[in-house]
């Protein structure tokens, strides 16, 4: 019974990681989900016990296996089921599945209408992007760049920017997110 108690009280804290490395808050995921605001906010607080109800439309809108949320065991099949994520018109793959630290995905940007101004965000952490296929438009700041593929970029998210792509075609990109100081480093040979 103590596993248990164990397994349900470490749930909370990774449904505000969850929200925190998305930066979602509590009212965006409550439109997502049907689920009250006050709930989610108990659900991560600890004072709400979690069920099958509220997890399922949150497993759904983080794009990630009911399982994760709630530290399921492994059941030792090594495939990785990739679900993606559709927001903001964009898909996203997750490629990595830890709770914290660098993610990693896969992310798919259709043409854009040239019409509509790019909107630029912040946001916590850093990001790192390699362009596999298309032609990338990055708004950073007051730069207007293009990158081809194999270009890279990586910038601190807390400049204004804007991804999409940069003609009439879609453009594919890995992205490696990760929290504020957190960099990606490249080594082209060992140390």
């Amino acid at each position: 019974m103590d596993e248990l108690k164990n397994v349900l009280a470490a749930v909370g804290p990774k449904l505000r990681e969850l929200r925190r490395q998305r930066g979602i808050t509590l009212a965006d995921l409550s439109r997502t989900t049907g689920v009250s605001e006050s709930t989610l906010s108990r659900l991560e607080n600890g004072t709400r016990r979690p069920n099958l109800e509220l997890l399922l439309p949150l497993a759904h809108a983080y794009g990630v296996p009911l399982d994760e949320l709630v530290g399921a065991p492994h059941t030792g099949d090594p495939r990785v089921h990739l679900r993606p994520v559709h927001r903001h018109g964009m898909t996203f793959v997750p490629l990595s599945r830890r709770a914290g630290g660098m993610q990693a995905h896969k992310l798919v940007i259709p043409p854009q209408p040239t019409t509509a101004e790019p909107e630029l965000k912040t946001h916590e952490g850093y990001e790192w992007i390699y362009v596999l296929e298309g032609r990338l438009r990055l708004l950073l700041d007051d730069r207007d760049l293009v990158l081809k593929p194999g270009e890279v970029a990586e910038f601190d998210t807390h400049l204004p920017h804007w991804l999409g792509s940069a003609d009439a075609s879609s453009v594919e990109l890995l992205v490696l997110f990760g929290p504020q100081g957190e960099r990606a480093h490249l080594r082209a040979h060992p140390a």
